[in-house]
């Protein structure tokens, strides 16, 4: 510290610095920069490297943003400004120092909001887990973190700035006491769909991919906020669902069937054979059966359901693992069994208009 102050020390040449007061001065300047830019350019990186859940996190790729460089940059200036006011005895102006000082710490506070309000983009990097079995669920918990990070830090950061400018924060509360009644009243639709979206996180009728109906809307959802719910249909539109709606209206989410339900009908000629039809019955459950897709052996079954004035109604019930590939193929497949075994059966499927030819 001695070899410091003396090399600070000297005749004022600019502004009240001395030679060695402005080049240490410039020196910090220099280096709040460059710990700014490895921070944001390695640090941080580096970092998500470490703590974080899911591969989709690459240090060589990824940058900070570029409040997260300032905010640091600002910090280590005025620490550094401090540091060198209390411990040595530089030749510079004090007073435009300690002005400077203020401006740069409001700065770094400003810069610290900035930077949290987006670094909230990052909480999925702590949350999801890539290839975990809750992997939906965590998704729902980080969409629904981001939005009240994002809430959060609006609010902190709105006390904040008043209190820089000078506002009585104490009255400024009284008064929200005062008049939190009437604000209650006024967004009573906002509270509802933010307590929608806390009892979506806690009780989990869906989860961000899950396709479902809800309210007259089907589609899969893409995300959870705080107030709404979106939600992108078959024809590729999204549609915004308040939370409200999404808890007090049922919902029905195919995503969380574990098989699927295919139940073909078959109509044959009136006259066709009863030990035919019988036989026939019996091919096709057993041939859909031995399928290695087919599940649910005990409940699956093909019987005679009813006879009418011109044919014969043949039910079936089957079932196979929930994958919607899987349900067309197999529903094919059975449509051509069912052909096959007929055909060998010499029953005749029934055709109206070759009815009314005859």
């Amino acid at each position: 510290m001695e070899l410091l102050t003396e090399f600070m020390a000297g005749d004022t040449v600019f502004e009240g610095f001395s030679q060695g007061s402005m080049i240490i001065f410039l020196l910090l300047i220099g280096l709040s920069i460059g710990i700014g830019v490895i921070s944001r350019r390695y640090l941080f990186p580096t970092l998500m490297n470490l703590f974080s859940k899911t591969e989709r996190i690459d240090g060589k790729t990824l940058f900070a943003p570029k409040s997260l460089g300032w905010m640091i940059g600002t910090l280590f200036f005025t620490e550094g400004l401090d540091y060198l006011s209390e411990n040595c005895e530089p030749v510079w102006n004090q007073s435009l120092m300690n002005q400077l000082n203020d401006v740069v710490f409001t700065g770094f506070i400003i810069m610290m909001l900035v930077a949290a309000y987006r670094l909230v983009d990052y909480l999925d990097a702590f949350i999801i887990v890539e290839g975990d079995d809750n992997i939906a669920s965590r998704r729902s918990l980080a969409s629904v973190a981001e939005s009240v990070g994002r809430v959060a830090v609006v609010v902190i950061g709105a006390f904040v700035i008043a209190g820089f400018a000078g506002v009585d924060l104490n009255g400024l509360i009284a008064g929200l006491g005062i008049t939190g009644l009437a604000l209650a009243l006024a967004a009573k639709d906002s509270v509802s769909n933010i307590f929608g979206a806390v009892s979506i996180l806690i009780d989990q009728p869906f989860n961000v991919g899950d396709w479902i109906i809800v309210d007259g809307v089907e589609g899969e959802v893409v995300n959870i906020g705080l107030r709404t719910t979106l939600i992108r249909t078959s024809a590729d539109t999204m549609i915004t669902v308040p939370n409200s709606n999404m808890v007090n209206s049922p919902v029905e989410n195919f995503s969380k069937r574990r098989f699927r339900r295919i139940t073909p009908k078959f109509e044959l000629e009136e006259d066709s054979d009863p030990a035919a039809l019988k036989e026939f019955c019996e091919v096709l459950l057993k041939k859909v059966n031995d399928d290695a897709r087919s599940i649910k052996e005990e409940d699956s079954w093909v019987r005679v359901q009813s006879f009418g004035t011109a044919m014969v109604l043949v039910g079936a019930n089957f079932y196979c693992v929930s994958s919607a590939s899987t349900q067309r193929e197999l529903n094919e497949d059975i449509l051509m069994m069912a052909r096959e075994a007929a055909e060998k059966l010499d029953l005749i499927f029934f055709e109206p208009r070759a009815r009314s030819n005859k």
